[in-house]
């Protein structure tokens, strides 16, 4: 059964995390008047000093147990976006043409992606632009990937 294990006030600002028993399911952005807390369990304590660490260190591997719920296509994607190295970027092109189907499909599955950050939606952006971000193509969630990518750029880069 999913539950808010957690809500972390982050440089982007508070997200929740959502887990079951054994894994993070979902992480979600918040409204900045968003309570922060986190339940006692060892998973919650792990997945919350690694999404921290992941702002000053986003190159470091993780090891989070992640459930996906989606579609196997999505899935498909979500993995594809996995393999992108911190501080790069691809185009839904590229990620299309690697899993020979359309930019729009790739993203309609990085919109419907449950654990941003951790499977790296943000690194995928238009040919001509940052394209959108948690489904929003301008506004607060565009500033967050402008953030996030550039956080990396700096960060890789030393």
């Amino acid at each position: 059964m999913q539950h808010t294990a957690a809500v972390l006030d982050t440089p982007i600002g508070k997200i929740s995390l959502h887990t079951d028993n054994q894994y993070l399911l979902e992480i979600q952005f918040r409204h900045s008047n968003t309570q922060t807390f986190s339940d006692d369990r060892p998973l919650t304590k792990t997945i919350s000093k690694v999404l921290l660490a992941f702002f000053k260190t986003p190159h470091r591997p993780f090891d989070i147990p992640l459930k996906t719920l989606g579609t196997d296509f999505q899935k498909r994607v979500w993995r594809a976006m996995s393999n992108i190295p911190a501080g790069e970027v691809r185009t839904y092109q590229d990620l299309a043409n690697l899993l020979q189907t359309s930019p729009r499909a790739i993203g309609n599955a990085c919109r419907a992606n449950p654990i941003p950050l951790l499977i790296p939606c943000h690194r995928v952006v238009a040919k001509n632009g940052l394209g959108g971000f948690s489904g929003k193509t301008k506004g607060a969630m565009l500033s967050i990937k402008e953030w996030l990518l550039n956080n990396e750029q700096n960060r890789t880069a030393h």
